[in-house]
């Protein structure tokens, strides 16, 4: 019997892998639910190609949320992939719980902001939260190998951005334009972004905390430019091990949806030997510069703290982000009214969805203080 598939956000980056791998899949997946922000051509297309009548525009002028929770009420999925980028993105998870629907997430700021909810609503409902994050997805699939007892720490990859060899000075200097240039991911806006400051990273370390149970000074970062090795565990004899594949978002994609099965893809293999004597396949590793790069060492402090920190680093940057790419602030403000709002008192842990957004909103309207 075929796996049902929700696909939220898709149009965008992850949607369009994930509708790739559903492509190759026919046998095994059919798409029973659509939802896009605001391509209205494009989800219609999609609509045609899938025979999939249960869809929706999610933004305010259209179905808004409560289009999406009729997707997802109406689908009788197995599973939904969550692609939808931001804090947006965390009232379909909670939907998708509560209708005993596996999440294959993409969505970062659900577990930065709300883990202890949704992982209630998962164990409530018996159904699984599935990273789709290609770090998060390496790790999670070698605590399954391991097992959870076994892991002393886990290491995290970044690529370092199309800035990692800047100077201090010439980041002072850059412009949006030039942080929207990614040396190997294809992505949205904002994470191109939050890739060049770190953030990108500072918010997978907060939600690896979070997914594997472990403290923030378990928690490693090293740079890894060629994007190859997707994060590593190191068990307790201090042994290292690693998940490796090309960069193409649609192994975690694949992974997730096939869990806890593994099948064979038409992605190509990485090949460490075939590869030409001028032209060899290289590894490097580097430790990351958080003065360059204060955005990391702000999501660490996030981490460490827990409660409502986490959830005044994402609003924070949320909005930061934004203003930068509107040219309205610079590339080291970003950090700076991240770090002026986590100077705030957030020591409280929301206990509900509504704490979670008052949190939220509260963290944003600091950071939007520090743009007058």
């Amino acid at each position: 019997m075929k796996k049902k598939i929700v696909v939220l956000g898709c149009t965008g980056s992850i949607g369009k892998s994930t509708l790739k791998i559903i492509d190759e899949f026919s046998d095994l997946f059919q798409v029973v639910g659509l939802t896009a922000h605001s391509n209205k051509n494009q989800l219609e297309e999609l609509s045609k190609k899938y025979n999939c009548k249960n869809i929706c525009l999610s933004n305010p002028n259209a179905d808004g949320v409560e289009g999406i929770k009729r997707v997802i009420a109406d689908s009788d999925a197995d599973i939904c992939v969550n692609g939808i980028a931001g804090a947006a993105g965390l009232l379909p998870s909670i939907y998708t719980l509560e209708n005993g629907i596996n999440l294959a997430l993409a969505n970062k700021e659900t577990i930065v902001m709300a883990s202890h909810i949704v992982y209630e609503l998962a164990a409530k409902n018996k159904c699984k939260i599935l990273p789709v994050d290609s770090e998060h997805s390496a790790i999670f699939n070698l605590v399954e190998k391991f097992g959870k007892d076994s892991i002393e720490s886990v290491v995290l990859t970044a690529s370092g951005g199309p800035f990692r060899t800047f100077t201090k000075e010439q980041l002072e200097k850059v412009t949006v334009e030039d942080a929207l240039k990614h040396p190997t991911w294809n992505m949205g806006q904002k994470i191109t972004i939050d890739s060049a400051t770190l953030a990108n990273k500072a918010l997978e370390v907060i939600e690896a905390v979070k997914l594997f149970g472990v403290p923030a000074s378990k928690v490693e970062v090293t740079i890894h430019p060629q994007s190859l090795v997707h994060s590593l565990i190191r068990t307790k004899d201090g042994v290292l091990y690693s998940q490796m594949s090309h960069p193409d978002m649609c192994h975690p994609i694949l992974s997730a949806l096939t869990w806890p099965e593994f099948t064979k893809s038409s992605l190509p293999p990485l090949d460490l030997s075939n590869n030409p004597v001028e032209n060899p396949l290289t590894c490097t590793f580097a430790k990351p510069d958080l003065e360059k790069f204060p955005m990391l060492a702000l999501g660490f402090k996030a981490a460490s703290l827990g409660n409502a920190y986490p959830i005044a680093f994402n609003a924070a940057n949320e909005i930061a982000v934004e203003a930068f790419i509107n040219h309205k602030i610079g590339f080291y403000d970003i950090s700076r009214i991240t770090e002026n709002v986590l100077s705030k008192d957030w020591s409280k842990l929301p206990v509900t969805y509504d704490e979670v957004l008052l949190f939220d909103s509260m963290a944003r309207d600091f950071a939007k203080e520090q743009l007058c």
